[in-house]
């Protein structure tokens, strides 16, 4: 009877070695399909906040939420000047819906700071949690949406924005498939300016850079974000063409661009 042979020590290295390779030329294709499945999901996530925002503007005869500025009067219990709040009604108690997959995990477990949070690089993560600290916002939200607060109704209007020229009150509006409404960010909110100048990298904090821009130009989704717009359809929206967007009433879309920072100059040019 032949005697059983098992592999030599070259032939487990070459086979080894051939499995190496094989996962070498694997991985890039997998990380693609995974970061591919993502955005497509973050679009199906954005649509249905989208079908929300018409949900609840319906309920308030075309009306958006408050947002941030209110005049004190209201009732704080109800935490609604916020569109987490104000939309939790029409999405449920799901999260994760208002988290792009691709950033799903929030800058600290205790709360978030004013400052744009405690992470260097941004790009990827969740803002939140919130806690009790935070008397206009539900306790326990968290996610990597922000709003465009031009679409904010302001019960009362502040000496610092001409509000009545610069927001969209209501969600009934010429060209709303070019308003961006909700969106990949670092923050809740926005108010972007169309002389705003990009951040210096992708992801830096917010609160360090003088530019509402900066909290929604982050380079998620290789070249792209995804927002929904006030028609309630969702895209991707290249970096550049933020600045080609509608934000608010006096946003100037033929504005000159700005001066692009390194980490943008290869991406497409829109005007």
């Amino acid at each position: 009877m032949r005697e059983k042979r098992g592999f030599t020590l070259v032939e487990l290295l070459v086979v080894i070695a051939i499995i190496a390779l094989l996962m070498s030329i694997l991985m890039p294709a997998l990380t693609r399909t995974k970061k591919q499945a993502q955005a497509v999901l973050d679009i199906s996530n954005l649509k249905q906040m989208g079908i929300c925002f018409s949900m609840y503007t319906n309920d308030w005869d075309g009306s958006f939420m408050a947002g941030w500025i209110t005049d004190g009067a209201v009732d704080v219990a109800l935490k609604t000047d916020y569109w987490m709040g104000a939309l939790q009604k029409y999405y449920g108690e799901e999260g994760d819906l208002r988290l792009c997959p691709s950033a799903t995990k929030p800058g600290t477990e205790a709360g978030w700071t004013q400052f744009g949070g405690v992470a260097p690089d941004s790009t990827f993560y969740a803002w939140g949690i919130f806690d009790e600290a935070w008397d206009r916002v539900i306790p326990g939200h968290y996610g990597s949406y922000e709003m465009n607060s031009w679409c904010n109704n302001p019960r009362v209007r502040q000496d610092w924005i001409d509000h009545d020229k610069y927001n969209w009150d209501t969600i009934s509006q010429k060209g709303a498939d070019n308003i961006p409404l909700l969106g990949d960010g670092q923050w809740v909110d926005c108010w972007p300016f169309d002389s705003d100048e990009p951040p210096e990298y992708s992801g830096q904090p917010w609160g360090h850079v003088p530019s509402q821009m900066a909290r929604c130009c982050i380079d998620r989704h290789n070249g792209f974000v995804n927002w929904v717009f006030m028609d309630a359809s969702a895209r991707k929206v290249g970096l550049k063409e933020m600045w080609c967007l509608k934000w608010s009433r006096r946003f100037d879309t033929n504005y000159p661009p700005p001066v692009w920072p390194e980490w943008m100059k290869t991406f497409k040019n829109y005007k």
